[in-house]
């Protein structure tokens, strides 16, 4: 008897640890085996437990992964939101408790609709629909996937095939398949090393060279978020940004300042832009984050070109409560954190034209929009180089950049495609189109990252695709332990 109580009670433990685990598999710790671990701690007894506990056992999951893995959303809250440390605290578990339940619903609906056969096949198909609805349901937040973490494992080949949801897929599939080992269920050894060791026999590389590499300067001016909107933080951006500028050798094909990198609108800019161009060869692109603000009184997050730059980006996948405010007739000035630092955004068009700047198209993707694998996808089809800017001082020196960056890498390494990653207070880096970081700057400090990227054409499986193959996948996978629950289950 005393066993029967515990189980449920040592199921708890064992979710809380796999949510911690997930988040130790990824960025900056990146112990990539612990995936298959926490996805086998979550699938481990599930068929014992009543659908209640299950969920209870899904959101416990949630609140260790994103307890861990999204805590820098209380520096966000608390040190830029002007929000004292009890409510801070309140919001940032409401937060996290908020996203846990996406695991709750997900597992509750896997224990109510199938049975013990086949079950590790189902869990993992079940798992991947939940990453799924992350994706897009309340305007999606699909941070810390399970194959996020993969880039730098032996499955990062499968990620030009299928994205980040086949890596999800393939690692829930180990760890339920490594609970049937440990049962002695040897069988389930095969489809592990075949999941594991087909990366061998895939290409390395599905793209290649468009042209010469291109010469690019990435600048960081390290800019305080607190005074940033404020007239001494203006004239700083712009005494910063036109002194780096005027600093780089000649020879740069691409110079990139970050995403609102003087905080003022594009009208007031431009007299400082410009001198900023002047300053550089006739043959040198200036592309930067910016406001605008147009006739009709809209305002949008874009990134603009200058000189031998054509065409211009508007931001279509807003923040909520960082660039417009849900229920804002209800909440603005109910607290400091509601009270937004500009006027609220509006989502640029869908279906935008790459910029082309030194001969060469670029697909493009700011701030938060990098971590959809679709949305860059569906960038990267028309574009030879991936190029986004961001404002990750509001991470702080938590793990938030860290994790950014290697959401990043996994972007070039689906698509094929290098990126180039202009932030304010870093990470800045540039990453070849395997993924991997060619050079980065050094985080909270002025800088000037210098680098070669070369363009490349040709278009990976998961450009064409997208992720829906790997979501029909997963869908099936989940068919075979439909309807085959135990009596009283």
């Amino acid at each position: 008897m005393t066993d029967k109580r515990l189980y449920p009670a040592l199921h708890c433990l064992a979710a809380l640890a796999a949510g911690v685990l997930t988040t130790l598999s990824a960025a900056p710790f990146s112990l990539w085996w612990l995936g298959p671990v926490a996805a086998g701690l979550v699938y481990a007894g599930l068929h014992r437990l009543t659908p209640g506990q299950v969920a209870l056992k899904g959101w416990l999951y949630g609140v260790g992964l994103f307890g861990s893995g999204a805590s820098w959303v209380y520096v966000s809250i608390h040190d830029y939101g002007y929000t004292g440390v009890p409510l801070a605290l309140a919001l940032t578990s409401l937060f996290v408790a908020g996203l846990a339940l996406f695991f709750a619903v997900t597992l509750w609906l896997y224990r109510r609709l199938t049975g013990p056969r086949l079950a590790w096949l189902s869990f993992a198909g079940a798992w991947v629909l939940g990453e799924w609805l992350r994706t897009w349901l309340f305007t999606g937040f699909p941070w810390l996937l399970l194959g996020t973490a993969q880039v730098d494992s032996p499955l990062a080949a499968w990620a030009p095939v299928g994205g980040v949801y086949a890596l999800s897929l393939i690692v829930a599939l180990t760890g339920s398949l490594g609970v049937e080992c440990l049962r002695r269920r040897w069988w389930a050894a095969a489809p592990i090393a075949a999941l594991w060791l087909a990366p061998l026999a895939l290409p390395s590389q599905w793209t290649s060279p468009a042209g010469e590499p291109l010469n690019v300067a990435l600048l960081q001016g390290n800019l305080p978020q607190l005074i940033k909107w404020t007239p001494e933080g203006q004239r700083t951006a712009a005494n910063t940004y036109l002194e780096l500028t005027r600093e780089l050798e000649d020879g740069h094909d691409l110079v990139v300042w970050p995403e609102a990198a003087l905080p003022m609108f594009e009208a007031e800019a431009r007299p400082i832009l410009e001198r900023a161009q002047a300053s550089l060869p006739p043959q040198t692109a200036l592309l930067t984050g910016i406001l605008q603000r147009d006739g009709e009184g809209l305002y949008f997050n874009s990134v603009i070109g200058l000189g031998n730059a054509e065409g211009q980006y508007r931001k279509t996948h807003l923040v909520p409560f960082g660039e417009y405010l849900p229920l804002e007739g209800l909440l603005r000035g109910a607290i400091a954190f509601f009270d937004l630092p500009m006027p609220a955004m509006t989502p640029g068009p869908a279906e935008q034209a790459p910029i082309e700047a030194a001969g060469t198209r670029l697909g493009n993707a700011i701030c938060y929009e990098i971590i959809y694998p679709d949305l860059v996808a569906s960038r990267a089809r028309d574009a030879e180089i991936l190029l986004t800017v961001s404002n990750d001082t509001w991470f702080g020196a938590s793990i938030g950049p860290l994790q950014h960056l290697q959401m990043a890498r996994l972007r070039a390494l689906e698509n094929g495609r290098p990126v180039v990653r202009a932030t304010s207070n870093g990470v800045t880096a540039t990453i070849d189109a395997q993924g991997r970081v060619i050079a980065r700057a050094p985080q909270f400090e002025v800088a000037t990252l210098s680098a070669e990227i070369t363009p490349m054409s040709g278009h990976t499986p998961f450009t064409r695709t997208g992720s829906w193959p790997a979501w029909l996948l997963a869908a099936l996978l989940v068919l075979p332990g439909l309807g085959r629950r135990r009596k009283g289950a």
